[in-house]
């Protein structure tokens, strides 16, 4: 296994606006970056082909479901979230109820909307750390998500975060539900 590359953290710029911040990510679309609910910009390198082929496989399971339902929406990893606390989150994939989406403004969609996905995926790639990921998952928690799922391919477990704030750990490869939020959905974490 290759060492953990570590993220570029940028400490917070006095005067970056959520505006600022997002003409920025508009400037550098070349750059993954979020930010964090202190203010720290990180940024992120992209996966790896094996992850990235996954991580669509894994989303084509997820959309595929959403177009029968017709239930909600479903955002990609170049898709960023300004959540409750300030952070700004692009999670791996998520998945917004139709209603939630709705009720937001058309210029709030166009920019990093306000609102926590009800639904976030984060799977784990060789350039990231397994502490971190699971603390971004509180976060989004924390922060109204009502479930979230962690793929750690590398360790070969699956976190379950649920809305009560409660975390279930399963060996992979296992099954994944969408429960009460997504019902119906069944996915299979050895695509």
């Amino acid at each position: 296994m290759y060492p953990m590359e570590l993220p570029l953290i940028i400490r917070p710029v006095a005067g970056l606006n959520e505006d600022m911040f997002f003409d920025l990510c508009q400037a550098n679309a070349q750059l993954l970056m979020e930010r964090d609910k202190d203010g720290n910009i990180i940024v992120m390198a992209p996966t790896g082909s094996d992850t990235g082929n996954y991580n669509f496989e894994f989303g084509l399971e997820l959309g595929l479901w959403n177009r029968k339902t017709g239930a909600g929406f479903v955002f990609d990893s170049s898709s960023g979230f300004t959540l409750p606390d300030g952070a700004v989150r692009s999670p791996d994939l998520s998945w917004i109820s139709k209603s939630k989406w709705e009720a937001l403004p058309e210029t709030e969609r166009r920019k990093f909307a306000r609102i926590c996905p009800d639904l976030v995926v984060e799977i784990m790639s060789m350039s990231d750390d397994l502490d971190d990921l699971q603390d971004k998952m509180k976060e989004y928690q924390t922060n109204g998500c009502s479930l979230g799922w962690l793929i750690d391919r590398i360790g070969k477990k699956v976190y379950i975060y649920r809305k009560d704030g409660s975390v279930e750990s399963k060996v992979l490869p296992a099954q994944l539900s969408g429960e009460d939020l997504l019902p119906g959905l069944i996915v299979e974490t050895n695509l």
